[in-house]
């Protein structure tokens, strides 16, 4: 029996050590758990501090159970940190049958454990139902605290990798805001930008993770503004030929800055910098490319800068219609100037597009 149980971790250690996903890794674990441990039912119960409360991330046979993370068994066993076994459910005073009553399930048995961090606080608790032979055993502790332990390592690396994540997202969204700072356009042009272009991916197939590097990137596509001298990029008038030439720079300043990155993103955002003026006829700037010789990110970035600025009011313009909009980007694909399949995908979604607008409108 013993010899069986080590079998079914070994044969499942690979494929946890090798599960990126946190809500699959932690269902493998479940599933494990209770193959291993002979039971009915798992569940792993994490705490949120700002609500008191217990709820599951992971649970067989409920969509979600959250209660009172002082009551109830999975209670006791977070505030004391100590695994417990529990016979005969409904002889215990701190069962509560409520869950029972609004699932229609009968607990019998009940055997849980606390999670543990790394700091040696618990974070959560592993509980195992209705053993389906006999009651819990010490090696049942062992086996599921073991389990458990892969599960608090799991959610806590988790943890630490959507805050660093976060503090990234931040950080670049604070770096492509500060061009803004000094132009008439504001940071809901660059967010609905970014925006656009994740809709219109996503639509393309592109994998999750493809599109939030998208969504970054292309917010990053007018960072070079930063090296404009204010009088150019502040000039309330037209420019002169010499100080357009001057402002066509903000591209290749932008790529300066974001170039020879090691972050799949940075590469990304500086050809966005680069390129989100190119026009596929060679008409663009600031290097006149052709057709494939601009990238895809920055054919994107250009057709949805395009479109936002387009749709937006500004003191020189009103926002234009649909109609006009829909006009005009036909006639830019017939005139080969921008790339006909991102166009054909926006002009799907245009109405989805102007929610978006409506939902980040300009600062007044």
């Amino acid at each position: 029996m013993v010899q069986e149980k080590l079998k079914l971790l070994l044969q499942a250690a690979e494929r946890i050590t090798r599960e990126q996903s946190l809500n699959t890794l932690l269902m493998i674990l479940s599933d494990l758990a209770r193959e291993i441990l002979d039971v009915d039912r798992c569940s792993l119960f994490l705490a949120d501090k700002n609500k008191k409360t217990l709820w599951t991330i992971v649970a067989h046979g409920v969509d979600k159970i959250e209660v009172p993370w002082d009551k109830g068994i999975v209670g006791s066993v977070f505030h004391r940190g100590v695994a417990e076994i529990v016979p005969d459910a409904y002889s215990d005073p701190r069962f509560n049958k409520e869950v029972d009553k609004k699932t229609g399930y009968r607990t019998r048995n009940i055997l849980a454990v606390p999670l543990y961090n790394k700091k040696g606080e618990v974070i959560g608790v592993f509980q195992a139902i209705n053993k389906l032979t006999g009651n819990f055993s010490q090696e049942d502790i062992e086996i599921l605290t073991l389990l458990g332990g892969y599960a608090a390592s799991a959610i806590e690396n988790f943890q630490l990798y959507a805050e660093l994540k976060k503090a990234h997202k931040e950080a670049i969204f604070r770096l492509s805001y500060a061009a803004e700072y000094k132009d008439k356009e504001t940071k809901n042009h660059i967010l609905r930008t970014g925006i656009f272009a994740r809709e219109i991916v996503k639509e393309m197939g592109f994998s999750n993770e493809e599109c939030e590097i998208i969504f970054l990137a292309v917010q990053m596509h007018d960072i070079g503004k930063i090296g404009i001298p204010d009088k150019i990029l502040l000039k309330p008038g037209p420019l002169t030929p010499e100080e357009w030439e001057i402002m066509k720079k903000h591209t290749i300043i932008g790529y300066n800055i974001l170039k020879d990155s090691n972050s799949k993103m940075l590469q990304v955002a500086a050809l966005v910098a680069l390129e989100h003026h190119e026009k596929m006829d060679g008409s663009g700037y600031p290097y006149g490319k052709v057709g494939e010789q601009i990238s895809f990110y920055g054919r994107l970035a250009a057709v949805v800068d395009i479109f936002d600025a387009l749709t937006s009011k500004r003191p020189y313009k009103k926002p234009w219609s649909i109609e006009q909009v829909v006009a005009l980007f036909r006639h830019e694909v017939q005139s080969g100037r921008l790339d006909g399949e991102i166009v054909e995908i926006l002009l799907k979604k245009v109405d989805d597009f102007m929610e978006i607008k409506r939902k980040f409108p300009d600062e007044e």
